[in-house]
């Protein structure tokens, strides 16, 4: 019987793993480019604008989207100031995200299908190719306040959702 042990012991072989790695790089089929930075305007005391009526240049973001239905749209308006004077008041915002041109005359159904919550805005990218979006920013302070002077920015968010 101690032969059989030890045979069995001679003969046991310990188990061996790896573990093997393997990796990938994913492009991206989505691009999000700023084709034009916003400007505010100032046309009242109390009131920052990006609309052309106010003096302001509202910004135009472009999605560049190599495949179809896999991704969405997220933009987002301001809703605070990323650098400013000091304020003692409140601000209150207020904005919008809609098409301001399309590589393909099918996006244009991009507006009437969006979807809008608190000061975002998601568009299903159903069609490949380059969309712009247009953005309104208004910020207005306190009541029968004015903005003191100096610099103003406010960021707006964009974000490209895989599906």
């Amino acid at each position: 019987m101690k032969r059989l042990v030890i045979l069995g012991t001679i003969f046991a072989t310990p188990l061996i793993a790896a573990e093997t790695e393997i990796e990938g790089n994913v492009e991206a089929k989505c691009i999000i480019q700023t084709d034009t930075s916003g400007v505010y305007g100032n046309p009242t005391a109390d009131k920052l604008s990006t609309t052309s009526a106010d003096g302001g240049v509202e910004p135009i973001i472009r999605y560049d989207v190599a495949v179809a239905d896999y991704y969405t749209a997220k933009i987002t308006y301001p809703t605070g100031f990323s650098t400013s004077p000091t304020l003692t008041d409140v601000v209150t915002w207020s904005g919008s995200v809609s098409v301001s041109s399309v590589s393909d005359a099918g996006m244009s159904a991009y507006d009437t299908n969006k979807v809008t919550y608190d000061a975002t805005t998601e568009f299903d990218l159903t069609i490949a190719g380059s969309t712009w979006f247009k953005v309104s920013s208004t910020a207005e302070y306190g009541y029968g306040k004015a903005f003191a002077g100096g610099t103003y920015r406010a960021i707006v968010q964009a974000e490209c959702i895989a599906n």
